[in-house]
């Protein structure tokens, strides 16, 4: 009931920049929390950013002060700002988004994006 469209992501070199996006689409709902995960060939997916609906954010330790999340509530849209990036942040990254529909039992909801991949040469 809850689509994520993501775009962004890319091939760049270390020390460069990227700038992903998602959008939410559906059929009535409220956000609690969108984010971003990554999963890296051999390795299980992980946090990068969260940001909750009253403007919370959480970060993983090796994107502190690199990375930036941030939110537009009347677009539904999430961007992580990515600075300084190192091949170490090679991975596909998801985006998350969890809350409540708007039906009649207000239920909870948890969509996952497709992934996009980022890449970056040493």
């Amino acid at each position: 009931q809850v689509q994520l469209v993501e775009s962004g992501g890319g091939l760049v070199q270390s020390g460069g920049s990227l700038r992903l996006s998602c959008t939410a689409s559906g059929n009535g709902f409220e956000i609690r929390q969108m984010g971003w995960y990554r999963q890296a060939p051999g390795k299980q997916r992980e946090l990068v950013a969260v940001i909750t609906n009253d403007g919370r954010t959480n970060y993983w330790d090796s994107v502190k002060g690199r990375f930036t999340i941030s939110r537009d509530d009347t677009e539904k849209t999430v961007t992580l700002q990515m600075n300084r990036l190192i091949p170490e942040d090679t991975a596909v990254y998801y985006c998350m988004a969890n809350g409540r529909l708007a039906n009649a039992d207000r239920s909870d909801f948890g969509s996952w994006g497709p992934g996009t991949q980022v890449t970056v040469s040493s």
